[in-house]
């Protein structure tokens, strides 16, 4: 092996002889250093011998590294091997050093808006770690809504929505929210919709908790500070309205407005809603293939267990009998029971205009659509129903360990109550004959 001392003038002179895939110029002043020339570049390498291999590097391009400097390094990793230091991993360890600072200093820079977006995303793709199924349309709907910047036109009404409470954060840098701001944020917030901005809260909670497992994230907002006791004195109460709520002495008026609607999907909707004890969009998705009217059951989708079923009771059967099963405009069959031609999807999506104008004939106070879900569950005290039996048939989560564990109750004991329950509230509503 020729050497030659490195000059600047033989390494620029020095090229790839024809044939070759590679060649080397080494320097007899440092003898594990050598210029090596490729088809691509001409680059300064050390070579040395490591546990009794030959290893080699590449120190960095010509047009880079001064030759004295060269020299340096390479007496620096000879230094290292003279002291039982793999020089390899060194440099590993060097870049992986300073990857580790790109990536904290990019942490540094991340705006809420671009973790949300990807946060939500997973949400539409993946499954709850709580009830191991995919996380429900109106849930996922949520965190888009409250996380709306607004400006946009309502789709009802005039002037445009306002921004939802989370819309404070997309644009702040992730390592800007601090317990600090996220109070001073619900301090804002709890003054004009208290109960919606704990909701909020709930929500960002869950979404720090998602950052801290994802290693891109993890550590720019720690769990912590969404769990100081200054953050958590200013989360307001989400609490129920006041009087959203029929009383015993309304339904009379309730039902003979309702039955008086020109369209009878609605009508049958929202009768149903109030004998069922449903949710808004647990009966609104409810398919045909879901009713059973042989064995009297209904299969309707619950966001706690995914699907229960609940009794068909009498009067709800006789309405949904008259129902009328329509047929999208290509003429394929309508699944849906409470069809609406309006509707993209093919299935009502807002009763409540026709529910307030409902209200409104009959001179009663304002009722939400899950006022009616609340109705039928206070209503069922009247006649001391078991208390266990109204949260199967409305789908509440079990609220005591025997309940969880120890109660199955089957479809026949729910009809006797059920039943029951419907008997006494179209008594009240003075209807006999259907």
């Amino acid at each position: 092996m020729s050497r030659q001392k490195l000059t600047t003038d033989r390494i620029r002179k020095f090229s790839l002889p024809d044939g070759k895939d590679q060649s080397f110029l080494w320097d007899s002043d440092v003898p594990m250093l050598a210029c090596r020339v490729t088809k691509n570049m001409k680059c300064f390498i050390f070579q040395g011998i490591f546990l009794r291999k030959t290893i080699r590097m590449t120190i960095g391009k010509v047009n880079d590294w001064r030759i004295d400097d060269a020299r340096s390094e390479a007496r620096r990793l000879q230094t290292l091997i003279d002291t039982g230091i793999d020089p390899r991993e060194e440099k590993a360890q060097k870049l992986a050093e300073a990857n580790l600072r790109f990536i904290e200093k990019r942490k540094g820079k991340v705006l809420f808006h671009e973790a949300w977006d990807e946060y939500i995303s997973e949400l539409k793709t993946g499954i709850s770690s709580k009830t191991k199924r995919p996380y429900s349309s109106r849930y996922i709907e949520d965190h888009l809504n409250l996380s709306n910047p607004g400006g946009d036109k309502k789709r009802r009404g005039e002037g445009v929505k306002v921004p939802g409470p989370l819309a404070f954060f997309l644009d702040l840098p992730l390592s800007n929210i601090t317990a600090s701001k996220i109070a001073d944020w619900l301090s804002i917030e709890r003054q004009t919709r208290p109960t919606t901005t704990a909701h909020a809260y709930r929500l960002l909670r869950a979404f720090i908790r998602w950052l801290n497992c994802q290693p891109k994230y993890r550590g720019i907002i720690k769990q912590d500070e969404i769990q100081d006791d200054n953050v958590r004195k200013v989360v307001p109460r989400s609490l129920s309205k006041d009087g959203d709520c029929l009383q015993k002495e309304q339904l009379d008026v309730w039902f003979t407005e309702i039955k008086k609607l020109n369209n009878p999907v609605q009508s049958t909707y929202l009768q149903a809603l109030l004998l069922t004890g449903a949710r808004r969009e647990e009966l609104a998705s409810l398919r045909w293939q879901d009713v059973d009217f042989d064995w009297e059951s209904l299969r309707i989708k619950d966001k706690i267990e995914g699907e229960r079923i609940i009794p068909l009771t009498p009067y709800v059967a006789h309405l949904l009998k008259k129902l009328p099963h329509s047929t999208f405009p290509d003429g394929t069959q309508n699944p849906w029971v409470f069809s609406s031609k309006a509707s993209a999807s093919g299935k009502i999506v807002e009763p409540r205009i026709a529910h307030n104008r409902a209200l409104k004939s009959g001179k009663l106070p304002h009722l939400s659509l899950h006022g009616l879900r609340r109705s039928f569950g206070t209503l069922t005290e009247w006649i001391e129903v078991p208390t266990g039996i109204v949260a199967q048939i409305m789908g509440h989560k079990p609220s005591a360990l025997a309940e969880k564990h120890y109660r199955r109750r089957p479809l026949d004991l729910l009809r006797k109550w059920h039943v029951r329950i419907e008997a006494w509230i179209l008594e009240q509503a003075t209807i006999h004959d259907y």
